[in-house]
């Protein structure tokens, strides 16, 4: 018998409870400096000292903090489901926690690439980027994230998952943010949909089968997993 398959959509709010800060929680700035000026490449022309400080600082915390409750949660969804994460987020805490089919929409915070075709990628670990930092062919090495203004190449690829969905849950994204916020979209009107959020987001009428869960995404996502792993003998 074919495995349902689970499309969990994640964001800041899911790394957030292992005490990874975000840019909303301090009014888009960092050390004073607007988000654009550390993470566009406009800014990263004007400033690469300040953009490599800036995800240095990230990785080096990123290293400090473990997976949460609602990472675990996720993971465990696999023992029964065909499970894909479609996350926002940079973070490697869904792998740490186990799960295997991760789509990261904005980059991959251990991983560095070339400013130069064909842009290769490698992976850092929790090393820091130095300016100087060069490929093979010579060109400065940046962090492999998606910055604003730049196009979200997988995105694609998340709208197709999204669309063979059997099951739809949103957790620790107040669905702002687009393009990603616009995956919902795609979502057949007959898959259930499960939103959790402390703060019921706004959805379209058009959107049917929706059931908001108001809790953080520790608590809402442990609850939900219990639930969908008890509905499969």
């Amino acid at each position: 018998m074919q495995r349902k398959k689970i499309v969990v959509l994640t964001g800041a709010g899911v790394s957030a409870e292992s005490g990874l800060s975000t840019f909303r929680d301090a009014g888009g700035l960092w050390e004073g400096h607007d988000v654009h000026e550390v993470a566009s490449p406009q800014g990263f022309a004007n400033d690469p000292e300040l953009v490599l400080r800036f995800y240095n600082l990230r990785r080096r915390q990123l290293e400090d903090v473990k997976p949460n409750e609602a990472h675990f949660a996720i993971a465990s969804l696999e023992k029964k489901y065909d499970v894909v994460i479609v996350t926002q987020n940079v973070d490697n805490l869904h792998e740490r926690a186990g799960s295997t089919n991760i789509i990261h929409l904005h980059g991959e915070l251990t991983q560095a690439k070339s400013v130069l075709p064909p842009y290769n990628v490698y992976d850092i670990g929790y090393k820091d980027i130095e300016l100087g930092d060069l490929c093979e062919k010579g060109g400065q090495l940046r962090p492999n994230i998606v910055w604003f203004g730049e196009a979200v190449p997988l995105m694609t690829e998340a709208a197709m998952v999204a669309g063979s969905a059997d099951i739809f849950i949103v957790v620790g994204t107040s669905l702002v943010v687009y393009p990603a916020a616009g995956l919902i979209d795609y979502v057949s009107a007959k898959t259930p949909k499960y939103i959790i959020d402390p703060n019921k987001p706004i959805v379209n009428d058009f959107h049917k089968n929706i059931n908001f869960i108001t809790e953080k995404a520790t608590k809402g996502m442990v609850a939900l997993a219990d639930k969908l792993l008890n509905e499969i003998n």
